[in-house]
């Protein structure tokens, strides 16, 4: 009923799905905004951040590939993606020396300072954003929603 009042629909949805998906979707909205409100004042997009964010939980550099196969989001141009992060100063491409063929992808000292930087403050968005649900709460949230992209991974 809450979203049915925020977006002014007049009528009820059409099926509990339509109602629970709209509210993904504006949930989802509304927590990008702020994500990208965040990271722009860094100089990065969020999917800047993204790869940035596997690049620093891996520990060491990894192939473009390996990357867009670990994002939160699909990254349809992650070549593009990588080198506008490397003309920022945020990544290195090393040739790989067993097979020179290979190409993978390093932090650099900036981007490990500005991902440092931005652990408090994304820490303390991430509290804002949800730190009002209890941990049993998060856990079902959690449950749920991974429940719910079930069937997408089951199609893939």
């Amino acid at each position: 009923m809450a979203l049915q009042r925020e977006i002014k629909k007049r009528r009820p949805f059409d099926s509990p799905q339509q109602e629970a998906i709209l509210n993904i979707l504006r949930t989802s909205d509304q927590y990008q905004v702020r994500f990208t409100r965040l990271f722009r004042s860094y100089g990065l997009t969020l999917s800047q951040y993204n790869v940035l964010r596997i690049l620093r939980g891996e520990g060491r550099p990894l192939p473009i590939l390996e990357i867009a196969s670990r994002t939160i989001t699909v990254v349809p141009g992650i070549t593009g993606l990588v080198n506008r992060l490397e003309e920022a100063g945020f990544v290195r491409r090393e040739r790989c020396q067993e097979d020179r063929r290979v190409v993978r992808i390093g932090l650099t000292a900036k981007a490990r300072k500005t991902l440092a930087a931005l652990d408090e403050p994304l820490d303390e968005l991430h509290k804002a954003l949800i730190g009002h649900l209890s941990r049993a709460e998060l856990k079902t949230l959690i449950q749920l929603l991974e429940k719910a992209r079930g069937p997408l991974s089951e199609a893939e």
